[in-house]
């Protein structure tokens, strides 16, 4: 916490109240007060416990319910921020995440993790149904909103249907605009579903092995081809999906 910040304090009324919803109450009152803004770093559990004498256990359960209410975000590694409104995409849409990301006013960055060649064993193969032993080009790239992992984005490409896919820059063009420009949607499938993420993709979100996320696993096809296959998992923290009709 800041040092110009004002102390941190339970209120006096309310005693009843058990401790951990007492530290919620004070944390939500100060954020509508608009003492911590958006992106604010709150105190850490180890700093709620000096400050306010309480069990480590207390503060964590506090903590994690604002984290699960969606008040506030927990980045491991760096503390726990006072969350933006939740981020909203239509799963009906198959979108460019930079576009939204932009629309919202947010700044747009990647962290490339994996761009290389695979050659299709028999179920990679069915997935972008073509013959096993096929080449195909794998990417692993996490998309930002101002500095925050919202998306990570496992995709397979066909590789004779995209062959420059491995040449391209994904800090100033994402692949699923590249992958459109080369080769038009006509058809797209996908599915949603709640997972808890492994330890190598709460490492590249920067999230607890405990947040449970949101997986979208989609394929799309230009013309009767189908072009690429992409797992796309979002923390659910930091992102809802919602659909239209």
């Amino acid at each position: 916490m800041s040092d110009d910040q004002p102390g941190f304090a339970l209120p006096e009324e309310g005693q009843d109240t058990p401790l951990y919803e007492q530290m919620k109450a004070e944390i939500k009152a100060r954020i509508e007060r608009g003492e911590w803004p958006i992106n604010f770093r709150i105190p850490s559990e180890n700093e709620l416990v000096e400050m306010l004498g309480v069990s480590r256990m207390t503060a964590h359960r506090a903590l994690r319910e604002l984290a699960s209410e969606g008040v506030i975000v927990r980045v491991q590694g760096r503390g726990s921020f006072v969350a933006p409104k939740k981020r909203r995409a239509n799963v009906s849409d198959v979108r460019n995440i930079a576009e939204e990301i932009a629309e919202r006013g947010g700044q747009h960055s990647v962290e490339i993790v994996l761009m290389q060649a695979e050659v299709c064993d028999h179920d990679l193969a069915d997935r972008l149904e073509v013959a096993a032993g096929t080449s195909a080009f794998h990417s692993v790239i996490v998309h930002k909103e101002d500095d925050l992992p919202i998306q990570l984005e496992d995709r397979f490409v066909h590789a004779e249907l995209a062959p420059a896919y491995l040449d391209q820059d994904f800090r100033t063009i994402t692949p699923n605009a590249y992958l459109s420009g080369i080769a038009p949607i006509s058809r797209a499938e996908q599915f949603v579903e709640a997972v808890l993420p492994l330890p190598w993709e709460c490492r590249l979100l920067a999230i607890a092995r405990s947040e449970p996320c949101l997986l979208v696993r989609r394929r799309t096809w230009s013309g009767d081809r189908l072009v690429t296959s992409v797992r796309l998992l979002y923390p659910g923290s930091r992102y809802s999906l919602e659909s239209s009709y």
